[in-house]
């Protein structure tokens, strides 16, 4: 690596290239909106902490302390694992690409509780803030709330409920991550068990698993197995990997030593490889851009050789690899073709339902989208994020999630342009880039409708936004 910068800084073309970009950069970092981007004001806080919702709170929590006090349930719990309440979240967070739905909430649910002994325990221990916690709660109930008022109430009401407890397990993993240590802990934990999934799923590209005929069009393509490793589905198992691979690359270019330079560039070919086996277009995609945003912050300079490393990434892709690349937007193609019936179809429906939406769930969906469908394209669900969370809750569902997103975003780099120690940056350029990418994956793809995978995400923006503050935190100290 620095014998590939020498040689750059080296060559009249690389200065000329790096003066320009990095010009523009100033002159972009100048601008008015930019700077109130980065540098959202400093009375947030306060502001969040003095509202009636905040008292409220303030107000439970040290009725429910008094409540644990008087029943000497610190006697009970004292040095019991339940109190340990980074240990669940990890686990939950970890394990569940392994486990079921249902097994991974359990887990939840325990990390909620030990979340919750932990403040009443100690009375004067705060809520983490975040610019995007009061969003996120909110998002969270527009679900419960259209899960209430979905025109099916009963198909409705679990997936209300799962995604209910999912959103918010952000939160949990923000206050569950108070330190240094634990962030990077279950950073390079998410990764691990990325690679592990990844590596079951190379194992089924080797011996052979069964798939469904409709993931392939057999008169386009050659391709007779896509991996799908513990996620049921490859498009999925893609949009996990995309989420993760990027902090791989945070790992990496952190790491101390080359045992641990070793282990995460093999966790990241391990990933890549098993992306590649997906045949996921929408996943390729999107992990191109994500490695797009990853360089364009962590140096802009380096954006410049983009059309040299696409050439080389080119020229070294099987030809099936590029046949079905190439693909992308061809109506031809029956998932393609499959895909835009069932976003028109979508679209009509949201012309009658765009208030509220129909309630989360596919048995909500399925109820009132085949009315609507084009071409006989039926679908459990819209293909694309963006029009499903319309069609769950409504266009209060929709507005309420990107306001989420441009809050973390502001965050995150509101943290790097205060932060400039390389690897905390590193870390929030991964997150960053992570999210971006999985976002972009949503254009193409429900990427909600495996609720592990929703948990991950919320996970990660947790994350995100511990890493945040820690990164504010640094600074001040």
């Amino acid at each position: 690596m620095q014998l590939v910068q020498n040689l750059l800084q080296g060559s009249l073309l690389w200065r000329f290239l790096a003066a320009v970009c990095g010009w523009f950069g100033n002159q972009w970092q100048k601008s008015r909106v930019v700077q109130s981007f980065l540098h959202p004001s400093p009375l947030g806080e306060s502001i969040a902490r003095s509202s009636v919702f905040f008292r409220l709170w303030s107000r439970l929590r040290a009725l429910l302390a008094l409540l644990y006090q008087r029943l000497k349930l610190d006697r009970v719990f004292t040095g019991s694992i339940f109190l340990q309440s980074f240990l669940w979240c990890a686990l939950a967070a970890v394990l569940a690409p392994l486990l079921s739905t249902m097994q991974a909430a359990a887990l939840v649910a325990v990390a909620f509780a030990s979340l919750a002994l932990n403040l009443l325990r100690s009375g004067e221990k705060p809520l983490a803030y975040s610019p995007a916690n009061k969003y996120i709660l909110l998002f969270a109930c527009v679900y419960l709330a259209a899960a209430v008022l979905s025109v099916s109430p009963a198909d409705s009401l679990l997936p209300g409920l799962l995604t209910f407890c999912f959103v918010l397990f952000a939160l949990v993993v923000e206050n569950s991550a108070d330190t240094r240590r634990k962030l990077h802990c279950l950073t390079a934990l998410l990764v691990l068990a990325a690679a592990a999934v990844s590596l079951l799923g190379i194992a089924q590209y080797v011996f052979g698993v069964s798939g469904e005929a409709s993931w392939v069009d057999s008169d386009m393509f050659t391709i007779s197995t896509r991996v799908y490793a513990t996620l049921e589905n490859p498009n999925v198992l893609g949009e996990y990997l995309v989420l993760i691979f990027p902090l791989g690359g945070a790992l990496l270019l952190t790491a101390r030593g080359w045992g641990g330079r070793l282990l995460w560039l093999l966790c990241c070919g391990v990933m890549g490889l098993c992306l590649l086996m997906t045949s996921s277009r929408g996943s390729w995609v999107s992990l191109l851009l994500a490695g797009g945003i990853f360089f364009l912050l962590l140096k802009p300079q380096l954006m410049v050789l983009a059309p040299i490393a696409l050439v080389g990434l080119a020229a070294v892709m099987p030809a099936s690899v590029m046949d079905r690349f190439s693909s992308i937007g061809n109506l031809q193609d029956s998932s393609t073709s499959y895909r835009v019936s069932i976003w028109m179809g979508s679209l009509s429906m949201l012309k009658d339902y765009w208030l509220s939406g129909v309630g989360p769930g596919t048995g909500a969906f399925n109820l009132v989208y085949p009315r609507y469908s084009y071409n006989a394209a039926n679908a459990e669900h819209a293909h694309n994020l963006y029009l499903q969370m319309a069609a769950d809750g409504g266009v209060c569902a929709l507005l309420v999630f990107v306001v989420v997103i441009l809050a973390l975003c502001r965050q995150l780099c509101a943290a790097m342009s205060r932060n400039k120690k390389w690897e905390t940056r590193i870390f929030l350029i991964g997150i960053l880039s992570g999210v971006g990418g999985f976002l972009a994956n949503g254009m193409t793809d429900h990427a909600f409708y495996n609720y592990r995978v929703m948990l991950l995400f919320w996970a990660v923006t947790g994350l995100g936004m511990a890493w945040a503050r820690y990164a504010g935190e640094e600074v001040e100290a």
